[in-house]
C-alpha cells in the first residue's frame, strides 16, 4: 500500500537480516551483505510469528495507519496501549496545582528539577529554591511527590504497534477511542501482548523517510530551477534510493571528518566524537558505528578494546577457531546482539531457543533482573568446551553489560542504509538536503539555525523568508547564476499554512504592490500581518521591521481611497532597527538569523572576560585550561552516563562539547538548566580530531545577550 501511494519504507529490526523480508520488498538490506541468525528472526520453541518492524515517512504514516483499519476493519485491528508514569516535573505540576500553589511556583520548581532526579532528592531542591520546609503545604508537597513518581498517570498509545486480531478484540480486551482522531486503541500495553502471544506489527514513523523523500524530490526538480549549473553531479539524474551510488569515496571522507550534521543516526555528539575515531570506509563500517555508540557496547567495556584494535595498537586474538567464525568481523569483540547468542551457542553449546532465551533475558535484565538464572549454565558449558573461567565469567558480564539496549546487527545494517544515504546527499547535493531537513521539521538532534548554518559553511546561500518569493516550504531557486536556498513561511513562528497558501496562489496571479495589496488580495488578518512583519517577511514592500510595523498598522484599517490620498507614510521618518534588535527579532520570530552570530555581537564583551571561540578552543594543546561560551543547543544525560551532562555550546566559529560531572551539576544545577548563553571553565581534552572541555565551572551569561530568545533541545 505504501509504495503504491509513494510513500517510502524500510523494514528494521531482526527483519532485515530474513531473505523472505528481502524479496517481499519489506527491507532493502540485501541479507547476502550480512551474517543471519535465523533464531534470532523466528523460533520453533518461541511459539509465534516473527517480529517485523516497518518505518514509514513521519509525515504520512497517517495514511498507512487508516488503511489498516479499513482493510482488517476496527472490531479487529487497533492500537496497542502505553502507560505512562509520573516522572518529577509532571508529578510536581500536579500535585503542586491540586494543592492550591500559584502557577508561578508550581513553573519554578519544575523547571529546576529534571525528570532523571531522584524522588529522595526533591526535599532538598525545593529548599535551595526558598521554600520553607516547616510549613504544612510544602511537607505536603513533598510527600505527595515522592509518592506517585512512578505511579501511572494516564493511558497512552503506543508509538506504532498494531494489534491485529481474527476474532473480535472487543471479546478479549476493551477497546477504546484514542485522543487523536479516527484512532482506537486497546487497554493492554506491549508487555501484555508479548505475555499471551497476541500478534503486533510496529508501523513506526521516521523522520529522515520524510526528508530523504523530499530531498530526492528537490535533486529532481534542479534542473528545472532557472540558470542552476553548480551544484548538480554530471551523472544521470537521481531518481530514487536505487539510483544512489555505493560506496562512494567523497562520502565517506565527509564521514570520517565528523562532518555529519543533519545525517541520520551518526549526526549525536557521541557519533560525532567517535567517527573520527573509528573512521568508516565501506557500508559495513557504517553497520559497526551505528551498533557501537550503544548503551550495550559501552557498558560491556567493548568500545575500546575494539578501537584499539582497528587502529593496530592492540592484537587480535581469538579464544578459539570456532569463535573466530564468530566475532572475525568485529575483530574479536562482540558488538551486536547476534553475535552474543553465536557466542553462547558456539563455546557453551547452547541450542538455538536457548540463545534466545538468552537474547530476551538480556532485554528483561535492567528492568526486572533475572541473568543470574543463566549464568550457572552459559559457565559450565563454556567450562566443559576446554574455555578458561577467566573467560567465561568475561562473557558473561560483557552478556549482563547488554541488558536490556543490546543493539542487533540487522537492525543496525536497515540504519546504516539510511546513514549513507543521507550523508551522499548532504555531500553532493547539501542545498537540497537541508532545505529537506527545514521542510520536514521537527526531527532530528538540531534546530533550523544549526541546519542553516551547517549548509552555509558548505557554500549554500540561504536567502530570508520573504513574501514576494517565499512559499509555505522551503525551495531551492536560483540566484545570481547559482543555486540558493529560500527559506519558507513555515519558518515564520505563529504562520498558518492555509494563509501562506492563499499568498502563493494570489502570487501566481500577479506579484503584490504593496503591503495594503497583499492584506486585500490574501485575506490576511491582524494576527498574520503582525507575524510577517515580526519576522521581517514585508522588506520588499515596506522596508525594515519597524517601518513594517507602521505599515501593517494602517493596514488593518477598512481601506478608503480618500484617506489612502491622504496617508502621510512618506513623509514619517521611523529609525531603523539596529543589528542587535535585528539578531533578537530574528530568533523571536523564526528562530535563527541569516546575519551575524549572535555570540559574535557580544564577542568584545566575552574577550574580557577571557572566553575563547571554538576554533581557538581548538588550537589549544591537551590539559589547557580555557573558558568557551556559547549559546546552549543541546542537553544530553544518557542513562548510561552515572549521571554526567554533555552540554552543546555554539558560537560564530562552531561547537563547543563540554562534560559536566555529577557533583558540578547539583552545585550549579540552576545555571546548566535554565542558561541559554553559558561559559564554561575547564580542563581541554583532546584526542586527535576530538575536543571535549571537562568543566569544573559555568557562569550564567545570558544577560549579556539580552533579551535574546534561544531554546535548546535537550535528550535526557
Amino acid at each position: 500500500f505504501a509504495r503504491s501511494q509513494g510513500i517510502l519504507c524500510q523494514g528494521r529490526g531482526s527483519a532485515a537480516n530474513s531473505a523472505v523480508c528481502y524479496c517481499l520488498g519489506i527491507t532493502e538490506v540485501d541479507p547476502a551483505r550480512m551474517n543471519m541468525l535465523f533464531e534470532r528472526f523466528i523460533s520453533r520453541d518461541r511459539d509465534e510469528p516473527p517480529d517485523i518492524d516497518v518505518d514509514f515517512e513521519h509525515e504520512r504514516r497517517e495514511e498507512v495507519i487508516q488503511y489498516i483499519y479499513r482493510k482488517y476493519g476496527r472490531d479487529r485491528a487497533a492500537l496497542a496501549a502505553t502507560v505512562i508514569t509520573y516522572r518529577p516535573r509532571s508529578a510536581i505540576r500536579d500535585v503542586g496545582k491540586a494543592l492550591g500553589f500559584s502557577l508561578a511556583q508550581v513553573d519554578q520548581l519544575a523547571r529546576n528539577t529534571a525528570w532523571w532526579d531522584k524522588p529522595e532528592g526533591f526535599e532538598q531542591r525545593i529548599s535551595q529554591q526558598g521554600f520553607h520546609l516547616d510549613k504544612l503545604k510544602i511537607r505536603q508537597l513533598v510527600h505527595l511527590v515522592q509518592s506517585i513518581v512512578g505511579f501511572p498517570r494516564h493511558l497512552s498509545q503506543h508509538v506504532g504497534g498494531f494489534v491485529i486480531s481474527e476474532s473480535p478484540l472487543a471479546s478479549l480486551v476493551p477497546v477504546e477511542n484514542a485522543a487523536m482522531a479516527n484512532r482506537t486503541v486497546i487497554q493492554w500495553d506491549k508487555e501484555d501482548l508479548e505475555t499471551l502471544g497476541m500478534l503486533k506489527v510496529d508501523c513506526l514513523a521516521l523522520g529522515m523517510l520524510t526528508a530523504i523523500h523530499r530531498c530526492l524530490d528537490l535533486i529532481r526538480g534542479q534542473s528545472q530551477v532557472p540558470g542552476q549549473t553548480d551544484l548538480a553531479l554530471d551523472s544521470d539524474p537521481i531518481s530514487s534510493l536505487s539510483d544512489i551510488p555505493a560506496e562512494d569515496p567523497e562520502t565517506y571522507a565527509m564521514i570520517q571528518q565528523a562532518d555529519t550534521i543533519g545525517v541520520f543516526q551518526v549526526e549525536s555528539r557521541a557519533q560525532m566524537a567517535m567517527l573520527p575515531r573509528l573512521k568508516p570506509a565501506c557500508f559495513y563500517d557504517l553497520v559497526i558505528e551505528v551498533a557501537i555508540v550503544r548503551p550495550g557496547p559501552i557498558q560491556g567495556n567493548m568500545v575500546h578494546p575494539y578501537l584499539q584494535r582497528r587502529r593496530g595498537t592492540e592484537q587480535v586474538e581469538y579464544p578459539s577457531d570456532d569463535l573466530k567464525t564468530v566475532l572475525e568481523r568485529t575483530l574479536g569483540v562482540p558488538i551486536f546482539q547476534e553475535q552474543v547468542m553465536q557466542v553462547a551457542m558456539v563455546a557453551a553449546g547452547f541450542s538455538g531457543s536457548e540463545a534466545d532465551i538468552l537474547r530476551r533475558s538480556m532485554a528483561a535484565w535492567a528492568r526486572r533482573g533475572g541473568m543470574e538464572h543463566m549464568h550457572h549454565r552459559l559457565v559450565s558449558g563454556m567450562l566443559e568446551r576446554g574455555y578458561s573461567e577467566a573467560f567465561a565469567e568475561q562473557i558473561f558480564q560483557q552478556i549482563r553489560g547488554f541488558g536490556e539496549y543490546g543493539f542487533p546487527e540487522s537492525h543496525a545494517a536497515s540504519f546504516a542504509l539510511l546513514v549513507y544515504v543521507s550523508a551522499w546527499m548532504k555531500r553532493h547535493y547539501p542545498a537540497a538536503f537541508c532545505c529537506a531537513l527545514l521542510n520536514s521539521q521537527p526531527m532530528g538532534f538540531y534546530q533550523p539555525a544549526q541546519l542553516v548554518q551547517d549548509a552555509q559553511r558548505h557554500g549554500v546561500r540561504v536567502l530570508p523568508v520573504d513574501v514576494r518569493y517565499s512559499d509555505w516550504d522551503c525551495a531551492l531557486e536560483s540566484h545570481r547564476g547559482s543555486l540558493a536556498l529560500r527559506l519558507g513561511l513555515r519558518m515564520v513562528k505563529g504562520m498558518r499554512e492555509g494563509s501562506a497558501r492563499r499568498m502563493e496562489q494570489a502570487r501566481m496571479e500577479q506579484p503584490f504592490t504593496a503591503v495594503q495589496d497583499l492584506t486585500t488580495r490574501c485575506g490576511l488578518d491582524r494576527h498574520d500581518l503582525a507575524v510577517l512583519a515580526e519576522a521581517a517577511t514585508l522588506r520588499g514592500l515596506a522596508g525594515h521591521r519597524h517601518r513594517a510595523r507602521w505599515e501593517v498598522a494602517a493596514a488593518e484599517k477598512p481601506v478608503d481611497d480618500l484617506l489612502t490620498e491622504k496617508r502621510p507614510d512618506s513623509l514619517v521618518s521611523i529609525r531603523p532597527p539596529t543589528e542587535v534588535d535585528d539578531t533578537r527579532a530574528d530568533y523571536a520570530s523564526t528562530g535563527l538569523t541569516l546575519g551575524r552570530h549572535p555570540i559574535a555581537l557580544i564577542r568584545p564583551l566575552l574577550r574580557h572576560r577571557r572566553a575563547v571561540t571554538a576554533r581557538e578552543l581548538r588550537e589549544h594543546p591537551h590539559g589547557s585550561r580555557v573558558r568557551a561560551c556559547g549559546l546552549v543547543t543541546m542537553r544530553q544525560r544518557p542513562m548510561t552516563a552515572s549521571g554526567t551532562i554533555f552540554l552543546t555550546l555554539e558560537d560564530e566559529t562552531g561547537f563547543v562539547n563540554a562534560v559536566v560531572w555529577p557533583r558540578l551539576f547539583e552545585k550549579q544545577r540552576a545555571e546548566i538548566l535554565a542558561a541559554s548563553v553559558l561559559a564554561v571553565d575547564g580542563v581541554l581534552e583532546t584526542d586527535g580530531d576530538v575536543h571535549h572541555l571537562i568543566a569544573d565551572r559555568v557562569h550564567d551569561f545570558s544577560h549579556l545577550a539580552g533579551s535574546l530568545q534561544s531554546k535548546s533541545r535537550d535528550f535526557c
